[in-house]
């Protein structure tokens, strides 16, 4: 077994920190810290992952009112110990060219698109560090025989965490975190 790159050894013995993120250039791309530890993503995203990003990332642009920005790709810093990087988040946060993260009180709206290596940080990890950030609506995207299902939550305050507000199959249409409607089917490539 080689030996491991400086750059992966944590830099104190209580692990890493969500500002240690912004130091480690030599990190793979969509690095993301939970609990105090790196993750990486290592295998490759399949195209129907990819496609409906893209795809959910235009439609919600376009749908957005005017002060609120869709992300992709980029982390909300939870706490200390907590970096998540979700496949879109919405924010009211405004553009700043050098920004690297988000705080979860300037998001409304974050989206996961499950992979295999994602499935379990996705709907448990996930749900509950954003539900306990205070985070008010979060989508997990799911794949049913080739087309997206959406799980979509919304935070119920009190308890900091999050009812399941619905299952939607083909069409998704809401009124929170603003008025959106998404032809689901639509969104993947090739199944229009």
């Amino acid at each position: 077994m080689t030996a491991l790159p400086d750059w992966m050894r944590p830099p104190r013995p209580e692990g890493w920190f969500a500002e240690d993120l912004d130091r480690l250039a030599e990190a793979p791309r969509h690095t993301e810290l939970i609990d105090g530890a790196l993750v990486f993503m290592m295998s490759p995203q399949r195209s129907w992952h990819g496609r409906l990003v893209t795809a959910l990332a235009v439609s919600l642009a376009d749908q957005v009112p005017a002060g609120v920005e869709v992300e992709r790709e980029m982390t909300i810093r939870l706490d200390e110990r907590n970096r998540p990087e979700p496949d879109l988040l919405v924010t009211s946060a405004p553009y700043d060219p050098d920004r690297t993260w988000y705080a979860p009180e300037t998001v409304l709206l974050v989206v996961e698109v499950v992979s295999p290596e994602s499935a379990h940080r996705d709907r448990t990890v996930k749900l509950r560090k954003y539900a306990e950030a205070g985070i008010r609506h979060y989508w997990r995207f799911e794949e049913e025989s080739g087309d997206p299902v959406v799980h979509a939550y919304e935070l119920d305050g009190p308890t900091r965490s999050y009812a399941p507000s619905g299952i939607h199959r083909q069409k998704l249409l809401t009124g929170a975190p603003f008025e959106i409607e998404l032809d689901l089917h639509g969104l993947v490539p090739g199944r229009r």
